[in-house]
Protein backbone atom coordinates (compact mmCIF):
# COMPACT_ATOMS: atom_id res chain seq x y z
CA UNK A 1 0.00 0.00 0.00
CA UNK A 2 1.33 3.07 -1.26
CA UNK A 3 0.88 6.26 1.63
CA UNK A 4 0.29 9.83 0.53
CA UNK A 5 1.07 12.35 2.37
CA UNK A 6 0.18 16.18 2.17
CA UNK A 7 1.40 18.99 4.09
CA UNK A 8 1.96 22.77 3.79
CA UNK A 9 -1.70 23.96 5.27
CA UNK A 10 -2.27 26.17 7.93
CA UNK A 11 -4.40 29.56 8.94
CA UNK A 12 -3.78 32.36 6.41
CA UNK A 13 -5.72 35.90 5.58
CA UNK A 14 -7.64 36.31 1.96
CA UNK A 15 -5.32 37.35 0.11
CA UNK A 16 -2.51 35.27 1.51
CA UNK A 17 -0.44 32.16 -0.17
CA UNK A 18 0.19 28.83 1.08
CA UNK A 19 2.32 26.02 -0.86
CA UNK A 20 1.20 22.72 -0.18
CA UNK A 21 3.28 19.56 -0.67
CA UNK A 22 1.60 15.99 -1.56
CA UNK A 23 5.16 13.17 -1.19
CA UNK A 24 4.74 8.97 -1.68
CA UNK A 25 6.64 6.45 -0.91
CA UNK A 26 6.03 4.69 -4.14
CA UNK A 27 8.95 4.68 -6.97
CA UNK A 28 6.30 4.98 -9.92
CA UNK A 29 5.18 8.18 -8.51
CA UNK A 30 7.36 9.44 -11.55
CA UNK A 31 4.86 7.85 -14.50
CA UNK A 32 1.13 8.88 -12.94
CA UNK A 33 -0.71 12.08 -13.72
CA UNK A 34 -1.50 13.33 -10.16
CA UNK A 35 -3.61 15.69 -9.30
CA UNK A 36 -4.88 18.17 -5.96
CA UNK A 37 -8.21 17.59 -4.66
CA UNK A 38 -9.65 19.72 -1.59
CA UNK A 39 -13.18 18.49 0.27
CA UNK A 40 -14.67 21.67 2.51
CA UNK A 41 -16.92 20.10 5.60
CA UNK A 42 -20.67 18.72 4.07
CA UNK A 43 -19.31 19.04 1.14
CA UNK A 44 -18.31 16.71 -1.65
CA UNK A 45 -14.52 16.18 -2.59
CA UNK A 46 -13.71 18.30 -5.95
CA UNK A 47 -10.94 18.39 -8.70
CA UNK A 48 -8.74 21.40 -8.17
CA UNK A 49 -5.89 20.52 -10.85
CA UNK A 50 -3.65 17.98 -12.22
CA UNK A 51 -0.49 17.48 -13.84
CA UNK A 52 0.79 14.99 -16.18
CA UNK A 53 4.79 12.86 -16.14
CA UNK A 54 5.33 15.39 -18.84
CA UNK A 55 4.36 18.42 -17.03
CA UNK A 56 0.89 19.23 -18.25
CA UNK A 57 -1.54 20.74 -16.41
CA UNK A 58 -5.17 21.80 -16.18
CA UNK A 59 -6.70 23.90 -13.42
CA UNK A 60 -10.09 23.97 -12.18
CA UNK A 61 -12.05 27.40 -13.40
CA UNK A 62 -12.26 28.46 -9.79
CA UNK A 63 -8.73 28.17 -9.23
CA UNK A 64 -7.30 29.39 -12.67
CA UNK A 65 -4.68 32.32 -12.26
CA UNK A 66 -4.13 31.72 -8.32
CA UNK A 67 -2.56 28.10 -8.09
CA UNK A 68 0.30 26.65 -9.56
CA UNK A 69 0.86 23.15 -9.62
CA UNK A 70 4.08 21.43 -10.42
CA UNK A 71 5.66 18.05 -9.68
CA UNK A 72 9.44 16.93 -9.09
CA UNK A 73 9.50 13.15 -9.78
CA UNK A 74 13.28 12.40 -8.48
CA UNK A 75 11.80 13.68 -4.90
CA UNK A 76 8.16 12.05 -5.64
CA UNK A 77 6.83 15.21 -4.61
CA UNK A 78 4.17 17.79 -6.34
CA UNK A 79 3.29 20.88 -4.94
CA UNK A 80 0.75 23.52 -5.21
CA UNK A 81 1.27 27.26 -4.92
CA UNK A 82 -2.02 28.49 -3.72
CA UNK A 83 -1.88 32.41 -4.26
CA UNK A 84 -4.41 35.08 -3.90
CA UNK A 85 -6.67 32.56 -1.25
CA UNK A 86 -10.17 33.15 -0.90
CA UNK A 87 -12.26 32.54 2.45
CA UNK A 88 -14.09 29.44 -0.37
CA UNK A 89 -10.68 28.47 -0.75
CA UNK A 90 -11.26 26.25 2.92
CA UNK A 91 -11.33 22.87 2.57
CA UNK A 92 -8.90 19.56 3.03
CA UNK A 93 -6.36 19.46 0.12
CA UNK A 94 -5.74 15.87 -1.17
CA UNK A 95 -3.47 14.33 -3.12
CA UNK A 96 -4.24 11.28 -5.70
CA UNK A 97 -3.59 9.73 -8.81
CA UNK A 98 -7.00 9.98 -10.65
CA UNK A 99 -6.30 7.24 -13.43
CA UNK A 100 -4.60 4.55 -10.89
CA UNK A 101 -5.54 6.32 -7.35
CA UNK A 102 -4.38 5.11 -4.37
CA UNK A 103 -5.79 5.15 -0.50
CA UNK A 104 -6.55 8.49 0.26
CA UNK A 105 -4.15 10.58 2.62
CA UNK A 106 -4.91 12.30 5.87
CA UNK A 107 -4.63 15.33 3.65
CA UNK A 108 -3.51 19.15 5.39
CA UNK A 109 -6.23 21.82 6.29
CA UNK A 110 -6.64 25.13 4.52
CA UNK A 111 -8.34 27.76 6.01
CA UNK A 112 -8.76 31.58 4.99
CA UNK A 113 -9.95 33.84 7.15
CA UNK A 114 -9.56 37.00 9.26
Amino acid sequence: QVQLVESGGGLVQPGGSLRLSCRTSASIFSIYTMAWYRQAPGKQREWVAQITREGSTNYANSVKGRFTISRDNAKNTMYLQMNSLKPEDTAVYYCNAPLHPLDWGQGTQVTVSS
